[in-house]
């Protein structure tokens, strides 16, 4: 079930860039856990760095690969470890770990769609949400500790999606729950079950509709983002109920990277990704 979150705050990039990040980061006052699939951020780096120095616990949960980055990733190893941040590296059993999240003093998750990266924040279109939501904070610091220990993660609520646990089940569900309308951003729809959910959300008369791409489906409108670069996978659904991470709905998104979503249920919030779409 969707979490009902009335706290939750919304970025929107590239308008709101590094701010939330940095200020969530400079408020906390015992600790920040943060994965970093990419970042050439520097204020973000800085932030992390202040707090290990003032005496938060910092600790950088750091992919151990990403296209092209592997050597600035093992740069921004040493550089954390020499300021007193706790290091750890992902496993390599998954194709890519691309979940983006930061969770502050226990407290308040934010999860992000955008990667730490001036490409993502300032010149793209996404999204990322800050929570107190406790079941999602509970979930989120579960997955770190997994991770962390290179441990099995145990899902334990349909609205925090982690790939590929329980994503394709959680996604499935969101796209079948569509009474009136889908807005959908997501750079490319091409797994064969989910272009097929939305192929009879359509049928049975759902608005279904694209921002991005959508493969082997003529029937259902899609539009590329003409003014900047699409870098969010994000939903919309009855105006009510907004998915937000970064899974898209493709097979190796669902089924073989680490990915990381959460739904809930937000008027206001769904208004204003509405508005945006």
């Amino acid at each position: 079930m969707p979490q009902p979150e009335q706290s939750a705050r919304l970025f929107i990039q590239p308008d709101d860039s590094v701010g939330p990040l940095v200020e969530g980061i400079d408020g906390a006052k015992k600790s920040v856990d943060i994965l970093v699939f990419r970042m050439d951020r520097p204020e973000v780096e800085q932030a992390l760095v202040r707090a290990a120095g003032r005496g938060v616990q910092v600790r950088a949960l750091i992919a151990y690969t990403n296209r092209g980055g592997e050597r600035r990733l093992r740069a921004l190893e040493s550089r954390f470890l020499e300021a007193g941040v706790v290091v750890a590296r992902t496993a390599g059993d998954l194709v890519r770990y691309h979940g983006k999240m930061m969770i502050v003093d226990e407290k308040e998750l934010y999860v992000l769609a955008f990667t730490l990266t001036f490409l993502d924040m300032d010149h793209s279109r996404s999204f990322g949400i800050a929570t107190r939501n406790p079941e999602f904070v509970q979930e989120a610091q579960k997955l770190f500790e997994a991770d962390c220990l290179r441990q099995e993660y145990l899902p334990g609520s349909d609205s925090f999606l982690v790939s590929p646990r329980n994503a394709r089940e959680m996604l499935a569900k969101f796209l079948q729950a569509a009474e009136k309308e889908l807005l959908i951003y997501d750079p490319c729809v091409s797994d064969a079950e989910m272009v097929r959910l939305l192929r009879e959300r359509a049928r049975a008369g759902v608005n279904v509709r694209v921002i991005g791409e959508i493969k082997r489906c003529s029937t259902i409108p899609s539009i590329s983002l003409a003014q900047m670069r699409l870098h969010t996978r994000s939903m919309v659904r009855d105006g009510q109920t907004v998915f937000i991470g970064s899974q898209s709905m493709r097979a190796a998104e669902l089924d073989a990277r680490r990915e990381i979503g959460v739904v809930l249920e937000n008027r206001s919030l769904a208004a204003k990704v509405a508005n945006v779409f």
